[in-house]
């Protein structure tokens, strides 16, 4: 019988089982610790796309070659092999690592597009088990990794979900007091003092008083690399782009008590808890609260070199990031009916954009940043780890001699130029800078081309402790 032949009324009982099935096969690997939802996220351009396609590289040819000597599965000769599967959620959009890993290995080598959506792809990695049980049950074990990718403006609304609509909207004016923002507002707070609130709703207003919040935004975001920016969806919309959600705004508390539904206050902040519900809730009940472990990425050479504001403004969002994750260690039963992170790596990207002798410094500049909230994460069960990596190295450090001194330089190709040049990156500060280190206009770093590959096709990506990211996050599953 072919499938036009089967009564209609019996499809849907066919697709009911099939999809019963899938979800019962989920849960079952769930149960024997067979599936691993790792999310990756980052703050404003800090490599999240390369960190991804790299990571999917790295996993793709670890058989290939032995440029992962700390991630045991592979030093240890039991991996046994990796490819790309049908990834579980159809509603979500697939991560295109065909088309990212393109021009990284094409013969003048560029960067990819920014992702700016939810994305997922799916590996199943074979290897063999060391377990005594995994080894009873069968030789060869199988891990499904789902990697999922996701704008990190989308994190920082997860604060919101506690905030009421004049509390949210009191600091963010309060933030408005310092430089840039002050001056980034101008043009948005100016409008609204021209505003009466009491008035009736009316369409035109609230779309003109949301698009001038939302180009302070992405200025904010485009000329000084601030990242502590709500709503996250103003700046990255996705599927939300040009709905009445994204159309409100932060407002001064009304000088006459409560003006009601129908006014122009009103109406922004019905629209403030609709945003709450529909996209921030959606997205923490349907994904964040499913994750396993989760990755930030964090360009800290950039915010360095954006000066003290945007240095700031990036400590303050990462400890509001870390305010929200689900804490606990990951128990069977947590996998099947509580999903909780039990294990967060911070990551310090692009660390070959300085030279190698720098390279711890950095990683302690980010475990200062991120110790103190921090704590709370690992008292409640949390490994959280910081690391200064590269996912795809695009320089060398060079050691020569300067004015009487052994000084270590990089050579790359700068990002928009053709050719390499030899430079001195300077130093990374082991704490948080001084007052003197910004007036001395230390940190001002270069970001670089893409490497030139002989042949990516018969070895991994050149990386820097990539294999110590797999290992800390995969290694315990592959044993």
């Amino acid at each position: 019988m072919n499938a036009a032949s089967v009564p209609f009324s019996l499809r849907p009982l066919g697709t009911m089982w099939n999809n019963t099935q899938r979800s019962v096969t989920e849960w079952m690997r769930l149960a024997m610790d067979q599936t691993v939802r790792l999310a990756v996220t980052g703050l404003n351009q800090s490599g999240k796309t390369v960190f991804i396609t790299a990571l999917v590289h790295q996993l793709l040819h670890a058989r290939q070659d032995s440029g992962l000597p700390f991630f045991d599965c592979v030093s240890t000769n039991r991996f046994a092999g990796s490819k790309v599967m049908v990834q579980p959620d159809v509603d979500v959009s697939a991560f295109r690592y065909d088309q990212f890993i393109r021009p990284l290995t094409a013969r003048h080598p560029t960067w990819p597009n920014r992702t700016e959506e939810l994305s997922e792809i799916r590996l199943a990695l074979r290897f063999q088990p060391t377990g005594l049980i995994h080894r009873q049950l069968s030789n060869v074990g199988t891990l499904y990794l789902d990697i999922i990718d996701y704008p990190g403006e989308w994190l920082l609304d997860l604060p919101m979900l506690e905030l009421s609509f004049a509390t949210w909207s009191e600091q963010i004016f309060r933030a408005c007091t310092e430089e840039p923002r002050r001056t980034l507002s101008s043009e948005w707070q100016a409008y609204l003092h021209t505003l009466d609130l009491s008035a009736a709703t009316d369409e035109g207003v609230l779309r003109q008083a949301s698009a001038l919040y939302t180009q302070f935004l992405l200025r904010c975001k485009a000329e000084h690399g601030l990242t502590l920016l709500q709503p996250g969806r103003f700046t990255v919309p996705g599927e939300w782009k040009e709905t009445p959600l994204l159309t409100f705004c932060p407002l001064p508390a009304p000088t006459t008590g409560d003006p009601g539904g129908d006014t122009l206050h009103g109406t922004m902040a019905q629209r403030f808890e609709a945003y709450k519900e529909k996209v921030v809730h959606r997205f923490y009940k349907d994904h964040f609260s499913r994750f396993d472990r989760q990755i930030v990425l964090i360009d800290l050479l950039k915010a360095l070199s954006g000066g003290p504001d945007n240095f700031a403004d990036t400590r303050v969002a990462l400890e509001s990031i870390l305010r929200n994750f689900r804490y606990g260690s990951s128990s069977a039963l947590n996998r099947l009916f509580w999903p909780k992170i039990d294990k967060l790596l911070f990551v310090a990207t692009k660390v070959d954009h300085v030279a190698a002798n720098q390279h711890s410094n950095l990683e302690r500049l980010l475990n200062r940043i991120v110790s103190q909230p921090a704590n709370e994460a690992i008292f409640q069960g949390v490994e959280v780890k910081t690391m200064a990596l590269s996912a795809l190295t695009c320089t060398r450090t060079v050691v020569r001699d300067h004015d009487g001194r052994r000084l270590s330089f990089v050579q790359g190709i700068p990002k928009g130029r053709n050719r390499e040049i030899l430079l001195f990156p300077g130093e990374i500060p082991e704490s948080l800078p001084r007052p003197e280190d910004w007036d001395a206009n230390r940190f001002n770093f270069l970001e670089f081309e893409p490497p030139r590959l002989v042949d990516p096709e018969a070895a991994p990506l050149p990386h820097i402790r990539m294999d110590q990211a797999l290992q800390f996050l995969l290694g315990d599953k592959l044993t």
